[in-house]
């Protein structure tokens, strides 16, 4: 299971990677997607929200079931990944595909950057999914 080595994970299959100071990406983990299986639709309708830490800020959709996505970070929901928006890219596949690069699903500007902190690192995620 690929599990890179610069990025935070929480326990609920999120990563976090911070693409400039205050300002992160998120995503979900190959594991999340490998027991989701095949993606079919990725829906975010929080931007601009000002969100907490653990908040719903999103659904992941499944041929076979619907999964929330929790925010690792409070901060506020800038940009939803135009190659998952319907319409525009709508490539959710690509959640399958590239769960690490170009299947981001937001961009948000972090409220408290120690939050960072309480995070997992790739080994402790590691160790949680083995």
């Amino acid at each position: 299971m690929n599990v890179p080595k610069d990025l935070k994970y929480t326990k609920e299959h999120e990563w976090v990677k911070v693409v400039e100071e205050g300002t992160v990406l998120i995503g979900i983990t190959d594991f999340a997607q490998s027991e989701l299986g095949e993606i079919v639709y990725v829906e975010v309708d929080t931007i601009g929200d000002e969100l907490d830490k653990e908040d719903v800020f999103g659904t992941v959709e499944a041929v076979k079931t619907t999964s929330d996505l929790f925010m690792p970070v409070s901060g506020e929901v800038l940009e939803f990944n135009p190659e998952l928006d319907e319409g525009e890219g709508d490539n959710p596949a690509i959640v399958n595909e590239d769960p690490y690069g170009k299947a981001w699903i937001v961009k948000v500007a972090l409220k408290d950057n120690a939050e960072l902190e309480e995070l997992l690192s790739a080994e402790e995620y590691q160790e949680l999914i083995s």
